[in-house]
């Protein structure tokens, strides 16, 4: 089972799905299509959270603490694994990243990007950790994702 929720950054949580970047809504102008990207939060199976962050833009304070309340609430209390996206977020701001590092359900983050660039924002996002939260830098999806297996039976 995949639970996805989009958080815009107002922090609610929209009650349409997202328009695509790009993807004309019906009856407006490709010009009018709204192309406001959102954080997308989702329960994997195996008790995972994935956090995809958008692409091309920096993430501020608000929206990355709606997408922490959407975190906290899909772990029901419990501490589980975070697969935190980043692939081709252009910055995260003073305050996002202190949300982020400041996380009270993650077991265990796993930051997933593709570049230098991607690497170098993840290690910024640790850097402030308070907590001793496991966490590490991946370029696959997939072995991130393995890595963060054993961390799933934390309470």
């Amino acid at each position: 089972m995949t639970v996805e929720v989009p958080v815009a950054t107002d922090g609610k949580i929209p009650t349409e799905a997202p328009p695509v970047a790009g993807t004309p809504i019906a009856g407006t102008p490709a010009a009018e299509t709204p192309a406001e990207p959102v954080i997308g939060v989702r329960l994997l199976e195996g008790g995972i959270i994935e956090v995809a962050l958008p692409p091309n833009r920096e993430i501020e304070g608000p929206e990355a603490r709606a997408a922490g309340e959407m975190v906290r609430m899909l772990a029901g209390g419990e501490r589980v694994p975070v697969l935190l996206v980043i692939s081709g977020v252009v910055g995260v701001s003073v305050e996002a990243r202190q949300v982020y590092s400041g996380s009270i359900a993650a077991s265990a983050f796993a930051l997933v990007g593709e570049s230098p660039v991607d690497r170098v924002i993840a290690h910024y996002l640790l850097r402030s950790r308070t907590e001793t939260i496991p966490a590490n830098f991946f370029l696959s999806r997939t072995v991130a994702l393995e890595w963060l297996r054993p961390y799933t039976s934390e309470k």
